[in-house]
């Protein structure tokens, strides 16, 4: 296996570095007449460059009881936006990979993208789990990596079932949905339901920063926030989904549908005596099965919100809600403001107010 990782990794590179070399031709050729000399220092960027290498060095100095990672070099977001994207193609190749595929040749391309995607997101992981376990040695940092990709490849499957079934929930869940390819295709909620499966796969695996900018690159294409450590179950669907912010310890059961602008998120940050945060404590809610959350409410704190439960729009909660509950706004006083500064009016569904009353407090 490693023979064929090293394969794929030569050819890939190869292609890459032939094309930076055409890049950069184009780029010299292009600034060649209007770029000054480099011994000018035209800008007096010197000065700046010097003034930025004192920056980073006391920005270091003072935060290295926070380093997690090294120095040289992170895993890219831009490469990993590539992977993510060739996993896509590769677990629905008609209808998120490129217009050529067609069932007779979705197989081969099939093939070919995960072992390019694979390879790269192979490259990446090296890049955390280096600096990450920088007390071990290549060799070792390169199997861990190589495991990770094993056990991740093998999951895909999974995580196909899963999607299917968080596609076939879209569907039922909107009635203005014409097609499950529809769904696929066009609903930023499923956009961001697989790279949170993708993400989430990475984050129980091992690899906790890749995970994150996997979720982060979801975040930035689809308004929608999803920590890679939360626990979502089956048939999930989230509609319209802008603004939606789902926190790292939260758990989500089965068939629970979400709309746009849903919080469930923390309510309280323990620290520990010399005042810093406590990580990874549970502190989101508790989402069971067959859930509804309207738009704009907000859920905080490890609290529960019993199977079969709706949650009106812009409830805000902070504790329990037994199974089966309908919980929604106190509805709105309809009163009219006559001349003479009286109130006429009456909240529906309720008896007349009590005018004279209200006139009274006014």
């Amino acid at each position: 296996m490693r023979n064929r990782l090293r394969a794929v990794r030569d050819k890939q590179s190869g292609i890459e570095e032939a094309h930076q070399m055409d890049s950069s031709v184009n780029v010299a050729s292009a600034s060649a007449e209007s770029a000054p000399p480099a011994e000018a220092d035209f800008w007096d960027v010197t000065s700046v460059v010097r003034e930025l290498a004192n920056i980073r060095r006391n920005w270091r100095d003072i935060n290295a009881p926070h380093a997690e990672y090294g120095v040289e070099s992170f895993p890219s977001r831009v490469r990993l936006a590539k992977v993510t994207d060739e996993l896509s193609g590769a677990l629905f190749p008609l209808r998120l990979g490129p217009d050529f595929v067609r069932r007779h040749n979705e197989d081969t391309f099939v093939t070919q993208s995960l072992q390019i995607a694979l390879s790269r997101l192979h490259a990446q992981l090296r890049l955390e789990l280096t600096y990450a376990n920088h007390e071990h040695d290549r060799a070792t940092v390169d199997a861990m990596a190589t495991r990770i990709v094993a056990a991740f490849s093998s999951e895909l499957p999974n995580i196909r079932r899963l999607l299917d079934l968080d596609i076939e929930a879209a569907f039922r869940g909107d009635p203005s949905a014409r097609s499950l390819d529809e769904v696929l295709i066009c609903y930023p909620g499923l956009l961001a339901i697989i790279h949170h499966r993708l993400a989430h796969a990475l984050h129980d695996l091992g690899a906790p920063l890749v995970a994150r900018i996997v979720a982060e690159i979801s975040h930035e294409r689809t308004g929608i926030d999803i920590h890679p450590g939360a626990h979502i179950g089956r048939g999930f669907f989230i509609d319209h989904g802008t603004g939606v912010v789902i926190g790292e310890t939260a758990i989500i059961g089965d068939n629970v549908r979400l709309y746009q602008g849903v919080t469930l998120g923390a309510r309280n940050f323990p620290a520990d005596p010399s005042g810093a945060l406590i990580k990874s404590l549970p502190r989101h809610p508790v989402i069971e099965d067959n859930v509804v959350i309207f738009a704009g409410a907000t859920i905080l704190g490890r609290v529960t919100i019993g199977a079969g439960s709706e949650i009106g729009g812009n409830v805000w909660l902070t504790h329990d809600v037994a199974p089966l509950s309908r919980v929604f706004q106190a509805r709105e006083q309809n009163l009219v403001i006559r001349p003479g500064g009286e109130f006429s009016g009456r909240n529906p569904g309720t008896e007349d107010q009590d005018i004279e009353g209200l006139n009274a407090k006014v």
